[in-house]
């Protein structure tokens, strides 16, 4: 049985401000890898917010760790 292989249809952004990205990585003669992402400018925003607050917190427990062995 022969596999038909179809072009995805072509959707329109859920936002009007979507940033997408595509990549080709190839390793050697034999790895290929590919991907994408998609992301709206809200989403930079919330992922900011978040490395932000979970920096502040490694360094709270960085400091009270070096406080409670001296």
């Amino acid at each position: 049985m022969a596999a038909i292989e179809e072009d995805p249809p072509t959707a329109s952004p859920s936002h009007p401000e979507e940033i997408k990205s595509t990549f080709d990585l190839r390793v050697g003669n034999h790895i290929t890898l590919q991907g994408s992402a998609r992301i709206t400018p809200a989403g930079v925003i919330c992922t900011g917010i978040a490395v932000t607050a979970m920096t502040f917190a490694l360094g709270y427990l960085i400091s009270s760790a070096r406080h409670r062995a001296g």
